[in-house]
């Protein structure tokens, strides 16, 4: 009996862990694309250009530097799900979403910061891991820098 019940512990607790993770980190997911989608659509007049050049017929009022970054850590579910596509091979489709929302945040927060910008030139986008810990204990995270030139024409000649 006391085998039987070990075993449960053994297996059970990490299994509702795995679960836990599952539900609260799909359920932050979600959440956190609503609010992205949301302010995509406040935000999605100001366009973006990878290039240096820009419109140059009407005369720049302003230009400034603007920086958006944001952090977004691993759940254990998908750090889980990481772990088995790291056996078998392939992509690691865990890691996707937590790409994806990474750069749509960190280029929302860089328009945030000039709402009333008529362009954003020179956009790039940068990203690293973080981790601290061995291999099997680590805390890990992706880190999402964005940055640009953002440019406001003078008043009336847009």
């Amino acid at each position: 009996m006391e085998a039987i019940i070990s075993l449960v512990i053994q297996l059970g607790i990490p299994l509702l862990i795995i679960v836990v993770a599952l539900i609260v980190g799909s359920a932050l997911e979600r959440r956190h694309y609503r609010s992205i989608d949301e302010r995509e659509r406040r935000y999605g007049g100001i366009p973006l250009i990878n290039e240096k050049k820009y419109p140059t017929l009407q005369p720049v009022a302003e230009a400034r530097f603007v920086t958006g970054s944001v952090v977004i850590s691993y759940d254990y579910f998908k750090r889980f799900l990481a772990g088995l596509r790291m056996i078998f091979g392939g992509e690691v489709k865990s890691y996707v979403s937590l790409l994806d929302r990474g750069r749509r945040e960190a280029i929302l927060r860089m328009k945030e910061k000039c709402p009333d910008a008529d362009l954003i030139v020179n956009v790039r986008l940068e990203t690293s891991s973080i981790s601290k810990g061995g291999s099997k204990q680590r805390l890990g995270a992706v880190e999402v820098f964005a940055y640009g030139t953002a440019l406001r024409y003078v008043a009336g000649e847009r």
